[in-house]
């Protein structure tokens, strides 16, 4: 049995499917973000509108997301952080980094800090930031491609 889309080291069944179908709520903000994971790799996109918090439901596009997942393959994901969101909670958020491959064979890495709430003991994603992981430090080479250290030019 194959370990969990949400890199767990369970099978998909004993981890995010329970959640997927309503057997069973994510306890933590985490669990609900393996899960909504899990629910893009498997192209469950009724738990993805599902698990958004009410407010943001409106909006949700259905096609473009079952589009997004189908045409993608997912190819794995690294939680980074995790603050808050437990079961004793009322809101929490959780830093990610998502790879996939896109249709055309491009590979792309997603990482996010996602915010969540929880409403009478259902945890809901909220929203998300992209965050950058590749940050340039003081004595790294300037990105402009001065050749210069980055404190000495762009980040002057």
């Amino acid at each position: 049995m194959a370990n969990c889309h949400c890199g767990a080291n369970v099978s998909y069944e004993q981890c995010c499917e329970p959640i997927i179908t309503g057997k069973q709520i994510a306890a933590t903000a985490e669990q609900l973000m393996r899960a909504r994971y899990s629910a893009y790799a498997s192209a469950e996109i009724d738990f993805l509108h599902d698990s958004l918090h009410p407010d943001g439901r409106a909006e949700f596009d259905f096609e473009s997301t079952k589009s997004w997942a189908e045409g993608s393959t997912w190819q794995g994901l690294r939680i980074l952080t995790s603050k808050a969101g437990t079961i004793d909670d009322k809101v929490g958020s959780v830093e990610f980094s998502a790879q996939y491959v896109d249709g055309d064979g491009k590979t792309h890495n997603h990482s996010e800090r996602s915010q969540f709430k929880r409403v009478d003991d259902q945890w809901y994603f909220c929203d998300g930031q992209s965050i950058n992981l590749n940050k340039v430090g003081r004595n790294d080479p300037c990105s402009c491609g001065s050749g210069k250290k980055y404190k000495k030019c762009c980040g002057a």
